[in-house]
């Protein structure tokens, strides 16, 4: 079903036979002292993207080496994380291809919940599968970055798919921003578009 824009005019649906792009982005390595390991990586002057505990306890530190696009977590388990813009899209093609792959799940405090997570917050939404060696692959949804996660100075869409998917998120959100504003249409519209995409990657404040 087409989305409906605050035009009146309705967004074209992105072809369902399109390719889900799925992104080689985090490596998890198995570390027996994770502060130490991550001092190991730091002093090579890595980024350190994140160090906190998730709500099930476990402890999330990723790092990045300089100008590179893929990270590394670092943790007990090896998995290696898949990045997608739409979940239930690329579990599905993922199926077709006969793959065993989970149903959606996302991380409770006791625990893996099954269903999305709530709203679809990035990076909450999840599904595993494995390959006949066993190797563990992690589906994550990431739709609007985290601070320090990519480079804020650079916006880069790798594919039809991808963009047309940022155009549609930023389309439903310039609605809202039209309704806010009294209905009345927004003819700057294009630059409130770039602002909100650009943001969006970023992980900077979007637009209201």
């Amino acid at each position: 079903m087409n989305a409906i824009l605050s035009s009146g005019e309705a967004a074209p649906e992105i072809s369902k036979a399109q390719a889900v792009d799925m992104k080689l982005e985090v490596a998890v390595i198995p570390v027996a002292d994770v502060d130490r390991a991550k001092s190991f990586y730091s002093d090579l002057g890595w980024r350190v993207d994140a160090d906190f505990v998730r709500g099930d306890g476990s402890r999330a530190v990723q790092l990045t080496p300089p100008g590179s696009p893929s990270s590394i977590h670092l943790g007990e388990n090896p998995v290696l994380f898949l990045v997608v813009s739409d979940i239930e899209a690329a579990r599905a093609e993922l199926a077709d291809h006969g793959v065993e792959i989970t149903e959606v799940f996302h991380r409770g405090n006791s625990g893996p919940v099954g269903g999305p997570a709530p709203n679809h917050a990035s990076y909450g939404s999840l599904a595993s599968f494995s390959d006949p060696d066993g190797n563990r692959w992690l589906l994550q949804e990431v739709t609007t970055r985290l601070p320090g996660r990519v480079d804020a100075n650079v916006t880069t869409f790798t594919s039809p798919t991808e963009l047309a998917a940022a155009m549609h998120r930023a389309a439903v959100a310039h609605g809202e921003h039209e309704t806010r504003n009294g209905g009345q249409r927004d003819e700057n519209w294009p630059a409130w578009y770039g602002e909100y995409m650009v943001a969006e990657q970023a992980g900077k404040p979007l637009p209201i």
